[in-house]
């Protein structure tokens, strides 16, 4: 696999759309037309060389090509948007929207990420080192189809409304997690570690949620019953956990909440 390393020079106060940093674009150019490419500061066009210097090779297909990025990125958006195959590595915290409808490939960011990031995901391997911000892996506003395959690990926290209208896929949060995750989930595997606050799974028709601690129960879920060392989506976990079904709120309820017993 060949590698383009993008070196920030400098990141504006106004955030840059740069849906062209991604495997894909890319791929067969030299690094003097990758600096070329356009990249927009506001409504402002500019070139993805003003704010990076760029070096390495790209490899003549997105499967074969490695983009790292060293430094923080958190002003720069849409980074490996729609992206199928190849891989990106952040050296720093990344900006919204990162792997907005990835299909594939594999995205690792050793800092946070901002709100928005991977919603629509299909498919793909993503590791975040740090913290994920709002909205991980949920629907775009006004749709309802959220992230349908692929994982996401998160070894910090993650925000609210993660995986809103998850339909397929798996995102683990090893650290806890802010409120409504897994809101109006349809299909799916949410794994979290540590505490979930109030919400959890609210209007969730389908998926299974696995969490440590919960804040609070929402009313329309039902116990169903206590299992030691549960097998759960085939994965074994430790301890006593509490099933839950729900969320009743809503008659088509098949979902599934697992809670630790502390």
């Amino acid at each position: 696999m060949k590698e383009i390393i993008l070196k920030v020079i400098s990141q504006p106060t106004v955030g840059l759309e740069a849906e062209n940093i991604a495997p894909k674009v890319f791929a067969c150019k030299s690094s003097m037309e990758i600096a070329g490419l356009p990249i927009y500061e506001g409504n402002r066009e500019r070139r993805l060389g003003d704010f990076f210097d760029v070096s390495g090779e790209a490899g003549e297909a997105e499967a074969e090509t490695r983009i790292v990025i060293e430094g923080d990125v958190r002003l720069t958006k849409r980074i490996g948007q729609g992206m199928r195959a190849g891989e990106i590595h952040i050296k720093g915290s990344a900006g919204m929207h990162l792997g907005s409808k990835m299909r594939g490939g594999k995205v690792t960011v050793e800092g946070d990420c901002e709100a928005f990031c991977f919603q629509e995901m299909r498919g793909g391997v993503v590791h975040i080192k740090g913290n994920a911000g709002n909205y991980l892996g949920s629907a775009t506003r006004g749709n309802w189809r959220g992230m349908r395959g692929g994982t996401i690990t998160v070894d910090g926290n993650a925000g609210s409304e993660i995986a809103t209208f998850m339909k397929g896929g798996k995102i683990h949060v090893k650290g806890d997690c802010a409120s409504f995750a897994g809101v109006h989930m349809n299909k799916g595997f949410i794994v979290i570690d540590g505490r979930a606050e109030r919400r959890i799974g609210a209007e969730m028709i389908g998926g299974t949620i696995v969490a440590n601690e919960v804040e609070a129960m929402l009313a329309g879920f039902k116990p169903v019953e206590t299992v030691k060392a549960p097998e759960i989506e085939s994965e074994k976990f430790t301890g006593n956990y509490k099933k839950y079904s729900g969320d009743h709120a809503d008659s088509r309820a098949k979902g599934t909440v697992w809670v630790k017993i502390q």
